[in-house]
């Protein structure tokens, strides 16, 4: 136990350990602040008109489309209509029709708007004899979370491995390694020590972000338990390896970029391309899968595929464990020897 409460206060003291630890919460508290904001304000026309130029009765009928702002001068209308971060559409009054102005820059809605805007005008009695069907305006991320929240979550769930990998990095370099192969300590009382430190901070990142993102039934939210509790066990492990196999902080650092870069990857695309049948069991070599794959489920109400995911974890476990404690033990014959 001492030694383990040495790996945990060496952790609290590592302000890269504790970055990962507190990035998904960060994320999954922005995706949620983000869902509540309106950001159809952004696909709004605004237009910019001179003061006394217009009659009101042609203002009103252009705030029926998006907001009117009045400037004072040529000047300053042109220049609101060159700002690059504005999409800004300028309207004069031509005789008895409009004429417009853009920057050229403007997604092609707003160019497509202001080619249009004038003969709208022109036809501005008979459009209102037509009648108009508003339709309720879609959440522009509503379709993005269901893919977002899983990827926080894995990256959360997944964390463990850059725990593990670093601290064992970090003893190789101070010489504490050597230390390690000569105590009298098992493979099994090795891997618990290590362990343990990235599981649990893992595992409690990964629950903060399912409690701010989720709103889960106790039976689901039991699943979604047993899938953190798995996947953490799975990353700390793998870190084991990483630092087992890297020589110096570099080659770690690499190491651990090109997991996490499967780790996320390959969930992601099997999901947005809709992978099944072989595709789908090779893909479950990548322990994220079955993590991301079980979230996704979850969140569908689909309690069957999730059990299954929760399965394919604990394969996941007992193989990487296995290993892991067999080539622990052939190397420490090797030193012993």
């Amino acid at each position: 136990m001492r030694g383990l409460k040495y790996q945990i206060k060496s952790v609290l003291q590592d302000k890269f350990c504790l970055m990962t630890f507190l990035l998904p919460i960060l994320v999954a508290v922005a995706l949620n602040f983000m869902g509540s904001i309106d950001l159809s304000s952004l696909g709004e026309m605004h237009f910019g008109v001179l003061e006394s130029d217009l009659s009101p009765q042609t203002i009103t009928w252009l705030e029926r489309y998006g907001p009117v702002t009045a400037y004072g001068t040529q000047e300053e209308l042109t220049a609101a209509i060159w700002e690059p971060s504005t999409n800004v559409i300028g309207v004069r009054a031509d005789g008895d029709s409009l004429r417009t102005a853009i920057a050229g820059d403007e997604l092609d809605i707003f160019q497509q708007a202001a080619a249009t805007l004038p003969a709208l005008y022109e036809q501005r009695v008979e459009a209102e004899l037509v009648k108009v069907l508003t339709l309720e305006r879609p959440d522009i991320l509503e379709s993005f979370q269901d893919i977002f929240i899983p990827a926080v979550l894995i990256v959360a769930m997944f964390m463990g491995c850059t725990f593990n990998a670093m601290n064992i990095i970090s003893e190789k370099e101070d010489g504490v390694a050597f230390i390690n192969e000569i105590l009298p300590m098992t493979p099994s009382q090795y891997i618990f020590q290590k362990v343990v430190v990235g599981f649990l901070f893992g595992s409690l990142s990964s629950i903060v972000t399912a409690c701010i993102c989720f709103r889960l039934s106790w039976q689901n939210f039991g699943l979604l338990l047993a899938l953190i509790v798995l996947s953490s066990f799975v990353a700390a492990l793998i870190g084991l390896f990483i630092g087992k196999l890297s020589e110096g902080l570099m080659i770690g650092v690499v190491y651990i970029k090109i997991v996490m870069l499967l780790f996320l990857a390959v969930p992601i695309l099997c999901g947005l391309i809709g992978a099944s049948g072989p595709l789908a069991v090779i893909c479950n070599i990548v322990p994220s899968h079955p993590a991301f794959d079980g979230i996704m489920a979850l969140s569908a109400g689909n309690m069957g595929t999730a059990v299954k995911d929760v399965g394919i974890l604990a394969v996941h476990c007992i193989v990487w464990f296995a290993l892991y404690v067999l080539i622990s033990a052939n190397h420490k014959m090797q030193v012993t020897l």
